[in-house]
């Protein structure tokens, strides 16, 4: 309206204009009446036009008036219907008075319906005095909002008589004099049944975690505990009252600390969901009472809200340490036991060779020179006693013969006089001549340095190969290999022979292959077997070379 001239101010200012205009020529060219006449006219006419105009411009400004005004209130109306949230209006009588298009889905009552009714027919009827309290109350103390209910949800009633959480903030205002008090509601049963579930899945998550067997702690980003289960109070002798907030520090040896804590940073940068803790390493814990333990830990990491939490679950493996180190002592045990075994049976070997070769041989050779001394002295007789001696002269001979290669099966005296390489040597040349196999030796670094024990084994073992090739292989060639390094050695025996499925159980009382593994572990090193049907087997043995301050 700001700008525009009412159609009343136009014709009324013409018409001044032409009275005026007639009054002044009547005046000027009339007589002593007309003056006296016009006089009041001329005063009159101007101010008539001014009343006239000044109404004209009050009824402009009040129509543009009550034209803002309700479009103002066409826009709020506008607002409130297209709002999100329910909106409720009530006046002094708690009568509503307005009720918005979300205050009849949340209420499923029409609008036309409640308007005019007292606001006690959306309120369950445990609750309408306390609110028309709690309204009365609110109108007194003049304050313009409030939100409605503390911290406790208030409920609201359906048409249909179910009853639904509700939060509400009021606001008041008036109209005419008279308050007008507004509330804005928010339908809170989606949130609340959340909510509910997850207090519900928070519930059946603690009693998990607190019934687990193992330690569970979680800590924040400064490495403060946050989560301790029954399991870490008893594992680490803390009541979780005194554990949630203490540092993580409590739990762990002062010297592991400061790597502990790093480790911790260096996995939350890292940005790996999880990850075992000393991976082959057991990780160590500090019980209350100052006592060490052997733990196994995992841990993992999870953000909430913008702040990292890690979760690192223990295991106390006291008991399973304690039988490694007695599982681990016994089998030392067992080990410098069988090696104790190993070398009395390799010096009574050597005793019995030594007794066969220098006594029983040198024996036998006697008796053949006797022998022949009674062959000269029976020809010159001319008796049947010649033909007798020559027997028993040739059954010496095979006595002599078995009595030097039970001596060198016992234990080789070349070994022992002339070193490993002589030793395998002369064992490969026996070999070929007793089984017309093909064999192949191959030796770097001929002068190995090895000790009297290592030397047996390695001739042990190269024996016990052969022999299962003789036995078992049906081969035609066998390749030896035995090459040195500076701190180990490899034993290699190769055959082309008919080889046997590898899992296939072992022959009862053979224990050839099981004899040599052991061989190579009492030695600290270890034995593999390579075959499958038709395709040949390939024993390899590596264990490190003594040192010159091993007393082995």
């Amino acid at each position: 309206m700001r700008g525009r001239t009412s159609p009343v101010v136009v014709p009324v200012t013409l018409l001044c204009a032409v009275i005026a205009i007639a009054a002044l020529l009547a005046w000027a060219f009339g007589g002593f009446e007309w003056q006296r006449l016009v006089v009041p006219v001329l005063v009159g006419i101007p101010v008539a036009a001014l009343a006239a105009f000044l109404l004209a411009r009050l009824a402009d400004k009040g129509s543009a008036t009550q034209a803002s005004l309700l479009s103002a209130e066409a826009r709020v109306a506008g607002i409130v219907d297209s709002a999100m949230d329910p909106i409720v209006a009530i006046d002094d009588q708690q009568r509503i008075v307005l009720f918005n298009a979300a205050a009849e889905a949340a209420f499923r009552w029409p609008r036309d319906a409640v308007l005019g009714q007292p606001i006690d027919m959306l309120i369950p009827n445990r609750f309408r005095g306390e609110h028309r309290r709690h309204v009365e109350r609110f109108g007194r103390t003049g304050t313009t909002p409030r939100r409605m209910g503390g911290t406790s949800a208030l409920h609201a009633l359906r048409a249909d008589g179910k009853e639904f959480p509700i939060e509400a903030s009021i606001s008041q205002h008036l109209e005419a004099g008279k308050p007008i008090y507004t509330a804005i509601l928010r339908d809170i049963t989606l949130r609340r049944d959340a909510e509910a579930n997850l207090a519900r899945s928070e519930s059946k998550l603690r009693g998990v975690v607190d019934s687990a067997m193992d330690a569970i702690i979680t800590i924040d980003e400064s490495q403060r505990v946050v989560l301790f289960n029954a399991a870490a109070e008893q594992m680490f002798g803390c009541p979780a009252d005194q554990a949630l907030g203490a540092p993580l520090s409590w739990f762990i040896p002062e010297r592991f600390r400061a790597n502990h804590g790093e480790h911790v940073r260096r996995f939350g940068a890292a940005g790996v969901t999880s990850r075992r803790m000393g991976v082959a390493l057991v990780v160590t814990g500090l019980r209350r009472s100052g006592e060490e333990f052997p733990i196994d830990a995992s841990i993992s990491q999870v953000e909430d809200g913008g702040a990292k939490y890690y979760t690192v679950i223990l295991r106390d493996v006291s008991e399973r340490v304690r039988a490694e180190h007695a599982l681990r002592k016994s089998k030392d045990e067992l080990k410098a036991l069988a090696s104790a075994a190993s070398t009395a049976r390799e010096q009574e070997k050597i005793r019995i060779a030594r007794e066969l070769h220098d006594e029983l041989a040198q024996a036998m050779t006697g008796l053949k020179m006797d022998i022949g001394l009674l062959r000269l002295s029976a020809a010159k007789a001319g008796s049947e006693l010649p033909a007798r001696l020559d027997k028993m002269d040739r059954q010496i001979d095979q006595t002599i013969a078995s009595v030097r290669r039970i001596a060198a099966d016992l234990r080789p005296l070349t070994l022992d006089d002339f070193g490993l390489v002589p030793a395998i040597e002369s064992l490969v040349s026996r070999f070929r001549d007793q089984s017309s196999i093909a064999c192949e030796l191959a030796m770097t670094h001929p002068e190995f340095a090895l000790s009297d024990i290592q030397s047996t084994s390695v001739f042990r073992i190269v024996q016990e190969a052969l022999t299962n090739v003789a036995k078992h292989a049906n081969a035609t060639q066998v390749e030896i290999t035995i090459v040195g390094g500076d701190d180990q050695l490899m034993v290699t025996v190769r055959d082309n022979g008919v080889g046997f499925a590898p899992d296939a159980a072992r022959k009862p009382n053979s224990f050839g292959l099981l004899g040599l593994k052991e061989r190579a572990y009492l030695l600290g090193g270890d034995a593999s077997v390579s075959t499958e049907p038709g395709r040949g087997t390939e024993i390899e043995v590596r264990f490190p070379l003594a040192r010159s301050d091993d007393p082995q």
